[in-house]
C-alpha cells in the first residue's frame, strides 16, 4: 500500500515558479512509478509529468514540456514536480499517482494504483 500526500500548491502570478512534493508513506515506494497529473474545473484530468522508479525516464505533456521538471529522491521517498514560467491554463488540481513498474503507456491515468489528495495550483495576475 502506498500513501501519497501532495503538497506545494498555493497562488502565482504568471511566469512564476511552483514547486509541487509528492510525499509517500508505505514500502516500496522506490519501485514505483510516479505521475503527476492535473484537472481543471470543467475539464477532464490529463497527464502532466512521470518519472519511473530509478528517476532515469522522464515523460512530459507537450504542454509542460520545457516549463516543468520531474525528479525524486528515493532516500526522502518524495517526488517533485518543479513548475516554471506557469501560464494561465496551468490552474487546476495536480494529483500525484503510483503505479508499479509495467510497460503500458505512462500517460493513461487508469494504469496507475496509489492517488494523492492533490494540491490546487492558481495562476492568475
Amino acid at each position: 500500500q502506498v500513501h501519497l500526500v501532495e503538497s506545494g500548491g498555493g497562488w502565482v502570478q504568471p511566469g512564476g515558479s511552483l514547486r509541487l512534493s509528492c510525499a509517500s508513506s508505505g514500502d516500496y515506494f522506490k519501485s514505483y512509478e510516479i505521475g503527476w497529473f492535473r484537472q481543471a474545473p470543467g475539464k477532464e484530468r490529463e497527464f502532466v509529468a512521470y518519472i519511473n522508479w530509478r528517476g532515469r525516464d522522464k515523460y512530459y505533456a507537450d504542454s509542460v514540456k520545457d516549463r516543468f521538471t520531474i525528479s525524486r529522491d528515493n532516500d526522502e521517498d518524495t517526488v517533485y514536480l518543479q513548475m516554471n514560467s506557469l501560464k494561465l491554463e496551468d490552474t487546476a488540481n495536480y494529483s500525484c499517482s503510483a503505479r508499479a513498474r509495467q510497460r503500458s503507456p505512462v500517460q493513461y491515468a487508469t494504469t496507475y494504483d496509489y492517488w494523492g489528495q492533490g494540491t490546487q495550483v492558481t495562476v492568475s495576475s
